[in-house]
């Protein structure tokens, strides 16, 4: 007799803690550690720019917290143009030299949204295989053919639009895994000839390069050649939502009627709107979070390639150390750990199988001491550990099952 509904959902959930918990995770929740106590280097978050505390952030909450005007609650299309939410978006599209711009509710929904508004069964959809999930699942959505490149490969994205035809580009600035930078000149070279729409994910830019933290694409003077832009408020910006950045004027009022996520999510809170409209003049202010930030990512970037780890390109405040298999990455993040050093473990879905990373998010409020202890602790698991995890066999048994590349998480 076949398994009823219930029966094969409840099998799933019994293989996650057989295979996963029980069996590769040796009975312990492979991304629950120790919880940081006073003094611990915390480099497991997105708050690069350090502003998560900042007073003037923080008064513009409360101030919104304490007022007696209660908002709106409804989709945004039906919000007037002096709306502190439709304002925000003014100015985060004027920050990011955008012609026009649309918050939402998180930076899944804008990236989903924006694929599903632009996308469509007759239009192939390229993603470099590190892109965020959020853009291969808003492609899905569509009935579009999907078609990955290799990562950072302008050469095979053209190769796959000449086999398959013009469509859309999706690739992030940078990458939430490992830190490495799109080409995105190459990437806008293609797309101008092949006829096809580029969008870019900038959501691990934004706030941390470009003029005053406009954003990557704004760095390398490419504006008026990225048709989309689109970035999680949740890195940089410490907050919760999305903004997608658009070239023409006319694609807000579509959106907003055309994006399920957007039709069918309310507004933002009064303080949410408060919180980030600070959170950008600070970020347009503190040009030296940016310099610091700067400074201190290439000091860790040289000393781990001095010290032989791989880091996959990263050209950033990103940088993540190889695990390998879940057991070796487990065994590294205690290590850091016991040292005092909290990154985040990327297991899959994240990232390939037996592919597990350490990733640092490194902030402006390091200090030099804190750096020196982050490399101190790398130079020890390179001794312990080695740089690199090991190689494996070259072949497998038949029953095993191939390593893919696959998205980035929301990390």
């Amino acid at each position: 007799m076949a398994a009823t509904v219930a029966e094969r959902i409840r099998l799933r959930v019994d293989r996650f803690h057989s295979d996963r918990l029980a069996g590769q995770w040796g009975g312990r929740h492979m991304l629950h550690g120790r919880a940081p106590r006073y003094g611990d280097i915390v480099v497991s978050g997105n708050d690069y720019l350090a502003l998560t505390a900042d007073p003037r952030i923080t008064h513009a909450i409360r101030t919104a917290l304490r007022s007696t005007y209660v908002g709106r609650f409804a989709s945004g299309a039906y919000l007037p143009g002096n709306h502190p939410q439709v304002v925000l978006e003014r100015a985060l599209a004027e920050h990011m030299r955008a012609p026009a711009g649309i918050l939402c509710q998180s930076g899944w929904d804008a990236k989903v949204g924006l694929m599903q508004s632009i996308a469509d069964p007759a239009t192939p959809v390229y993603i470099d295989q590190f892109a965020h999930m959020s853009l291969w699942d808003g492609a899905k959505v569509t009935g579009a053919p999907i078609y990955s490149f290799r990562h950072n490969f302008p050469g095979h994205l053209r190769e796959q639009i000449r086999a398959h035809g013009p469509g859309i580009i999706a690739v992030d600035a940078i990458y939430g895994s490992n830190g490495s930078r799109s080409p995105l000149t190459q990437i806008c070279d293609v797309a101008d000839e092949t006829d096809s729409v580029l969008v870019v994910d900038e959501s691990h830019a934004l706030g941390t390069d470009g003029p005053a933290g406009a954003g990557m694409v704004a760095a390398l003077g490419l504006t008026e050649r990225v048709p989309y832009r689109i970035a999680s408020l949740a890195k940089a910006f410490g907050g919760r939502a999305g903004f997608i950045g658009a070239n023409t004027v006319d694609f807000v009022d579509y959106f907003k009627l055309e994006s399920h996520p957007a039709v069918f999510s309310s507004t933002l809170l009064p303080h949410d709107i408060a919180g980030l409209a600070a959170t950008l003049d600070v970020i347009r202010l503190d040009n030296w979070r940016r310099q610091r930030l700067r400074e201190l990512s290439t000091m860790v970037r040289r000393a781990l390639t001095t010290l032989e780890f791989d880091l996959e390109g990263s050209a950033s405040h990103i940088v993540a150390l190889q695990g390998g298999p879940d057991a070796r990455a487990m065994a590294i993040r205690d290590f850091l750990e016991a040292r005092g050093i909290f990154g985040a473990l990327l297991c899959p879905p994240a990232t390939a199988r037996d592919h597990t990373l350490i990733r640092f998010g490194l902030h402006a409020g390091l200090s030099e001491q804190h750096v020196d202890r982050i490399i101190s602790a790398c130079s020890e698991i390179r001794t312990h550990f080695g740089a690199t995890p090991p190689v494996e066999p070259l072949s497998r048994p038949k029953h095993a099952q191939p390593t893919h590349a696959t998205s980035s998480s929301g990390t």
